[in-house]
């Protein structure tokens, strides 16, 4: 079984506390990416989707210069790069989540996201199965 540190994209493309939900959604735009990492000193603190600057900074009527820390989800799940593919998986389909960070020692190495699987082509259908499971839980209103 593949090991996370084998699939992750490395060198991920992050924010940091200093930076407003604007720079945010910008780097989204130029990086064609739905998530951007926060990080604090190289420490991942949050994460920001396009879902979260919808949902909680438009909606809630935030301005675009308001701090990450206020529409960013801070309550991450992660995983170690020394993880399998079927515990990232696993995890991604319990919790709901398409997109993984991978950390070790509490920094940000990299990230697996549900495409990577499906990349791979995994004999055993991981990637189908965790899909399945998170856009059936979507379909029935439960939004992560």
């Amino acid at each position: 079984m593949e090991k996370i540190r084998d699939i992750m994209t490395e060198n991920v493309e992050c924010c940091t506390l200093l930076d407003n939900v604007y720079e945010v959604a910008v780097k989204m735009k130029e990086l064609n990416v739905g998530a951007i990492p926060i990080v604090d000193n190289e420490k991942l603190v949050g994460m920001i989707t396009d879902r979260d600057i919808v949902l909680r900074g438009i909606a809630e009527k935030h301005p675009p210069s308001s701090k990450v820390e206020d529409i960013m989800s801070n309550d991450l799940i992660t995983i170690s790069p020394d993880a399998t593919s079927r515990e990232a998986v696993q995890l991604m389909s319990d919790h709901q989540i398409r997109r993984l960070p991978v950390v070790e020692n509490g920094k940000l190495i990299g990230i697996v996201s549900l495409g990577d699987f499906a990349i791979r082509e995994l004999t055993d259908d991981q990637a189908k199965e965790a899909l399945t499971q998170i856009s059936e839980q979507n379909y029935n209103g439960v939004q992560h």
